[in-house]
């Protein structure tokens, strides 16, 4: 298709979607009423709803009453039960395909439901919705006169009973619409192939060649492939490899712990970066402005939102709220109603909201993703933003890292014991601890406290990794590529012990070499 008809139609479609996201940033709650009594009036006759009668629920307050919240555990009878081949059990059109998630807190394998209205409506309007923004934000891009390098997860497709299942980005892949395969690379045959570490020299052997001008898929496998490419090609940087590289789509971990190295391999004040929100059970919200931080929640993607503020998650005081009552910078655990049939479902990730007019979100952790065994609190968000302050003091970059807590023994206090793998690592590892320390003590008040005087906590541990030591730990458990992340922080030592067993040390107060 000629590039100028290409950038036609999407002018088309800018100006016709500008003008519905409009419409829900300035009525959001109506719409997201309206949305609700859509999922219930459709999903009325399916055993869900025949069960909370749901032919009975007019409104957001009786909904809430008569369906509970639901975990995986809770779901996954019916979710197998779906997967044998059974129908209209949560959603009345069959569900043909699964996103197979590990997650990172649970060993056990998620299937998480796609319908075709979540895969139409939810993901693929959402890839559309995000080249609207970018291009309404960019209108001398010239995203079209090339492809797009995506970086899917290497789990083939399975099937079975009827159904298939397999990595969210392999069934987006497989169902991928025309205008997306046209304009992508590498292709379908090896963006889906199994072996992860063939699968990375594969992409750049046949991508190398292409003229590439945005990428799209997680930082930190992304940045793994990029530098494959820049040692393929013996390049410095990689504009150039691909002289109209213009934009980067990014999501699943926070961006800033890469930052750094990303701006190395792409020296480009121009250059740009788009941040999405998304899992397997949905697409949730994007970056709708050059260099912003915060993420636009998207409202008509068959998505009814409800937050429950986590200062009583998991309490007798638990409350959940719909979007209507939620305020700034307070930190909420997720719970949707989707058009994939997952009725008022915890997705485990934490959100804190920046706006509310338009309703703007930040990803601050996930719900069992804190240390919080003295008291202090913490979340991602603070240990993500800790480090880089600490990093760009120190002058050092970071690849990964874990925390955990070393328990009270005896009159012994607590801590909190790191391992990070540093790719520049600091000249005083001593220093580096302090001023993490010190970051953390700025950003979180309940982490000041307890590190008062060493009240409650000593000073953080810290041991430097070896080379690799996380992409083997996820190569062990079969993790790589994808979605797949390291598990940042945990109120237990499984994660570390593990790390530091692989590395053939123990835990030890003080030791700063793995």
């Amino acid at each position: 298709m000629p590039i100028p008809l290409v950038n036609s139609i999407a002018s088309w479609f800018l100006k016709k979607r500008i003008h519905q996201m409009e419409l829900f940033m300035k009525y959001p709650n109506e719409v997201q009423q309206e949305l609700l009594r859509s999922l219930i009036s459709k999903a009325r006759h399916t055993e869900i709803g025949k069960k909370h009668n749901f032919s009975e629920i007019s409104n957001y307050k009786t909904f809430a009453e008569r369906v509970p919240i639901h975990s995986y555990e809770e779901y996954e009878p019916a979710i197998e039960r779906s997967r044998r081949g059974e129908n209209n059990i949560f959603w009345p059109t069959p569900i043909k395909w699964f996103a197979k998630s590990s997650g990172t807190t649970n060993a056990k394998s998620k299937f998480i439901p796609v319908s075709e209205d979540s895969l139409e409506n939810c993901h693929y309007a959402a890839g559309k919705d995000l080249l609207c923004m970018y291009l309404n934000n960019n209108p001398q891009s010239q995203l079209f006169t090339g492809k797009s390098l995506r970086l899917g997860g290497s789990k083939e497709i399975y099937r079975n009973n009827g159904t298939s299942y397999g990595d969210l980005s392999a069934i987006l892949i497989e169902n991928m619409p025309f205008w997306a395969e046209f304009s992508s690379t590498p292709s379908s045959e090896v963006s889906l192939m199994n072996d992860w570490e063939i699968k990375m020299q594969a992409i750049v052997n046949e991508t190398i060649k292409e003229k590439v001008t945005s990428l799209a898929g997680v930082p930190s496998w992304m940045l793994v492939l990029l530098n494959k490419v820049l040692d393929t090609s013996g390049k410095e940087d990689l504009f150039q490899v691909w002289q109209n590289l213009e934009v980067y789509f990014h999501g699943g971990v926070n961006f800033q712990p890469y930052a750094d190295q990303y701006k190395k391999i792409l020296p480009s004040d121009s250059f740009r970066y788009y941040e999405i929100y998304n899992a397997s059970e949905g697409f949730f919200a994007c970056q709708d402005h050059n260099n912003s931080n915060e993420l636009l929640l998207m409202l008509d993607y068959g998505i009814f939102y409800e937050f429950i503020p986590m200062d009583a998650y998991g309490t007798p005081e638990q409350k959940i709220i719909p979007l209507s009552e939620v305020k700034t910078d307070v930190n909420y655990a997720v719970v949707i109603t989707t058009n994939a049939g997952l009725w008022r479902y915890r997705i485990g990730d934490t959100v804190r909201f920046t706006s509310t007019s338009p309703y703007r979100i930040k990803v601050s952790g996930r719900t069992k993703h804190h240390i919080n065994v003295f008291g202090e609190e913490l979340i991602i968000e603070n240990t993500d933003n800790a480090l880089k302050k600490a990093s760009q003091i120190t002058g050092c970059q970071i690849i990964d890292y874990t925390a955990a807590p070393i328990f009270m023994k005896g009159k012994e206090k607590g801590a909190h014991e790191w391992i990070i793998e540093f790719k520049t690592p600091p000249e005083n590892l001593e220093v580096f601890i302090t001023e993490l320390d010190l970051a953390l003590q700025q950003l979180n008040s309940d982490y000041e406290a307890k590190r008062h005087n060493n009240m409650t906590l000593n000073m953080p541990t810290v041991h430097q990794a070896r080379e690799k030591l996380f992409y083997d730990w996820l190569k062990k458990n079969d993790k790589l590529g994808g979605q797949h992340k390291i598990p940042r922080l945990s109120n237990e030592r499984c994660y570390v012990e593990e790390l530091l067993e692989m590395s053939g040390r123990s835990s030890a107060k003080g030791t700063l070499e793995v």
